[in-house]
């Protein structure tokens, strides 16, 4: 079966040497080899503002910069994220790119009794990358920020079931990087 698949490349820095790049180019010839329709959108190529009041984050329209992501997260039945864990948690940049589009009218919406999700439906897999050893994010720090994105975003706006990989050490040896290549190739063949 094929899917239509969204990759959103959240490393807010464009320099190709990037390995959260190369997963996610992995990810999408894996998908595209296997027949999936594919798109991308790569957050360090967007330009808009940063959300400074809830009623920016409520009122304002979408920056026209971010229509066409905002478009393509609807148009996706399997959202792949991909981003480096800076200082614990998401980069700023990419997380400024997810309040955007994961905002009221957008990714859900009010309604008189309760909220309806707008992006119900929908799967998702997390690609994380990191210096430190993945099983040590896991355990020491229990992925408080990976869950964190998970639940409070992408649950919220009924994105589920939610797979991760926590990619650890990614200043290691070129074998550990072609062995998490290889998987990333191989959840894009699967569309999962």
């Amino acid at each position: 079966m094929t899917r239509r698949i969204l990759i959103v490349d959240g490393h807010p820095d464009p320099d190709p040497a990037r390995f959260g790049h190369a997963l996610a180019d992995a990810y999408a010839a894996g998908a595209a080899a296997a027949g999936h329709e594919v798109r991308r959108v790569v957050v360090a190529e967007l330009d808009f503002p940063v959300l400074r009041s809830r009623a920016a984050w409520t009122d304002e329209p979408l920056p026209p910069g971010l229509a066409d992501a905002a478009a393509a997260i609807g148009w996706a039945e399997h959202l792949v994220f991909l981003y480096p864990l800076w200082l614990g948690d998401l980069p700023a940049y990419f997380k400024a790119f997810l309040e955007h589009v994961a905002r009221p009218g957008i990714a859900f919406r009010y309604g008189e009794k309760r909220m309806e999700k707008l992006l119900h439906g929908r799967s998702a897999r997390i690609f994380v990358t990191m210096g430190m050893p993945g099983l040590w994010y896991r355990l020491v720090y229990r992925a408080h920020s990976l869950k964190s994105f998970e639940r409070n975003i992408l649950n919220f706006v009924g994105i589920a079931p939610v797979a991760t990989c926590v990619v650890g050490t990614i200043e290691g040896s070129a074998p550990h990087r072609a062995e998490w290549l290889d998987r990333a190739r191989a959840h894009g063949m699967a569309g999962d």
